[in-house]
């Protein structure tokens, strides 16, 4: 046991793992956290899942193993993932036009975008020129209207620039006019459900009493000049669901942005892009889909994020950035703040970090750096 000003760090970590174990309570000595959750698993079962800290800003309510916490765009890798499910059960391909699945977004140009460019932000809808009511994100048809109906920023398919929260409801309103279900009811009703992974696109209300609190980062992320794009996709007033309450926003299903979820639930769930895509005997995944589903479909200078980015089919490749481990071909996504998860089907590791203190970093938060790179010292 370790105390430290947060509380105390617990939970399962073998001798084998023991720099991690030190790596997560570094991040709590150097008052980096507040509460958080770090889970490591190899061929799908968990080896590592250290928690500590407090789910509440005054500190009475301990981290425990049925809070929940917010993982904002880690949502889009469990996102990506349930398109993936679409393309290995024959009823999706990635190389079908969207306008084909959703004819209304042919309009301005779009008619040629595929599934794989719209995935992988190639589409230039990465914010909304409004004016409009930062409610109306709460309004599922009418947002995808606006997006059917809006000319990119920029030659589709040329590019990719991040799409912080309409990611969601273009893969979203795929999966839909695909399925028939909203994504997080899929979610819930195929995968979370039958094999009780602890996570959730759209949160009910039976489930409040297991948050926590989350403390904001102290300024914006840097990313650099203020181009027409990033100001689009962080900076105007409606560039973020508001208007409603934090309750609107757990209820609602954001495909991009309000997954809820513990770190086991996404590790083990990532564990099925790590291996063969079966977990604990069902097969998540059709052989192959994860390889499909990662291979790079743009790479270069981001429009939006200040990085070089490799993106898969809705998944941040590895190359280049490091993020997820010293392997080339790992892959998964990372939300605002610092959560993440990830998948490496080189090793079959797979691993997930949440947390309650958010960081102003996007994609390369350092608690997370410090625990995953722990971790492969001791693979």
């Amino acid at each position: 046991m370790a105390e430290d000003a947060a509380g105390t760090v617990r939970g399962l970590c073998p001798p084998r793992f023991a720099a991690v174990r030190a790596a997560f309570e570094a991040n709590f000595a150097e008052g980096r956290e507040m509460g958080a959750r770090f889970a490591l698993a190899i061929d799908g079962e968990v080896v590592v899942d250290l928690i500590g800290g407090w789910a509440d800003r005054a500190a009475t309510r301990p981290f425990d193993e049925t809070t929940l916490t917010p993982v904002f765009s880690t949502t889009k890798g469990v996102s990506a993932l349930m398109i993936a499910r679409l393309v290995g059960q024959g009823r999706l391909d990635y190389s079908d036009r969207v306008a084909d699945l959703w004819p209304e977004f042919g309009a301005a140009g779009k008619d040629r975008l595929t599934v794989e460019q719209v995935l992988s932000h190639q589409a230039g809808l990465c914010g909304i020129p409004g004016p409009m009511d930062p409610a109306e994100w709460f309004d599922w048809h009418s947002l995808c209207a606006r997006l059917a109906a809006m000319t990119p920023l920029w030659p589709p398919g040329t590019a990719s620039g991040y799409h912080p929260v309409t990611f969601g409801y273009l893969a979203g309103e795929i999966f839909r006019r695909v399925d028939g279900r909203t994504l997080g009811r899929a979610l819930r009703e195929d995968i979370a459900g039958p094999l009780g992974l602890d996570l959730w696109i759209g949160l009910p209300e039976s489930e409040d009493h297991r948050l926590s609190d989350v403390r904001r980062p102290p300024a914006m992320p840097n990313l650099g000049e203020i181009t027409e794009p990033k100001r689009l996709a962080f900076f105007t007033k409606w560039a973020q669901p508001g208007g409603r309450g934090e309750a609107a926003w757990r209820r609602a299903e954001i495909p991009s942005a309000n997954g809820h979820a513990t770190a086991p639930a996404l590790a083990r769930l990532f564990a099925a892009l790590a291996g063969h895509g079966r977990l604990d005997g069902v097969q998540v995944l059709a052989g192959g889909e994860a390889e499909a589903a990662s291979r790079a479909r743009i790479k270069g200078r981001d429009l939006v994020l200040p990085y070089d980015i490799a993106w898969g089919a809705g998944f941040i490749r590895n190359e280049g950035l490091g993020l997820y481990g010293p392997g080339r071909e790992a892959f998964g996504h990372s939300g605002w703040g610092g959560s993440c998860a990830f998948a490496d089907p080189e090793t079959g590791v797979s691993g997930a970090y949440v947390m309650n203190r958010q960081s102003a970093e996007l994609i390369d938060d350092a608690r997370a750096r410090r625990l995953i790179e722990a971790a492969y010292e001791a693979i």
